[in-house]
């Protein structure tokens, strides 16, 4: 598995629901900027937020020229790492649809850190890039996984986002069209 080279200081790039549920004891939380990768909602859910008969739509880091992602890197202290990265490593690579890498960001304090970061794999069937917004809407208001609906994923993470201060417009306009299908 990757690893990251100094053991003080153990960073993961949260973009979607890793930034509003963790699920692990986090030391810092710094908002930060990750260059060549952009939010989008590109993985097909067959467990948290669909079914294999109805899959939702999570969000994953699809890989751009000139793009960028603003989210928020948590460091985990060293004594709490081999725990945290396991239980993240279990969430986040249940079907290998992403990939580990170890990344660089920009912290909004100045510094620069690398973090390990999950990666949309474009050649993974669960791949859904590029789906217009209406459809990434039309799945998402419909799907319900074992952690609930889809639609409370999407509306977690743009509300997380606003009230971090870094509003993703996309994510924005995407929940008000599930709201519309929602009723």
């Amino acid at each position: 598995m990757t690893q990251l080279r100094d053991s003080d200081e153990n960073w993961l790039f949260a973009y979607g629901s890793l930034m509003w549920d963790p699920r692990v004891n986090v030391a810092e939380r710094v908002t930060a900027t990750l260059d060549g990768y952009h939010r989008s909602f590109c993985l097909r859910s067959y467990h948290y937020r669909g079914t294999p008969e109805s899959p939702g739509l999570v969000l994953g880091l699809d890989a751009a020229e000139g793009a960028c992602c603003r989210g928020v890197a948590l460091r985990i202290g060293a004594e709490d790492w081999p725990e945290a990265i396991a239980a993240v490593r279990e969430r986040e690579l249940v079907t290998d649809a992403y990939r580990e890498a170890v990344l660089p960001l920009r912290l909004s304090d100045g510094r620069e850190v690398m973090a390990i970061a999950y990666v949309m794999r474009p050649d993974h069937e669960q791949y859904a890039g590029g789906l217009c917004a209406r459809e990434q809407a039309r799945i998402i208001a419909a799907a319900v996984g074992g952690r609930g609906p889809n639609r409370d994923y999407l509306y977690n993470t743009a509300a997380h986002l606003a009230e971090l201060g870094l509003p993703d417009p996309e994510l924005d306009a995407l929940a008000r069209e599930v709201r519309q299908l929602s009723g």
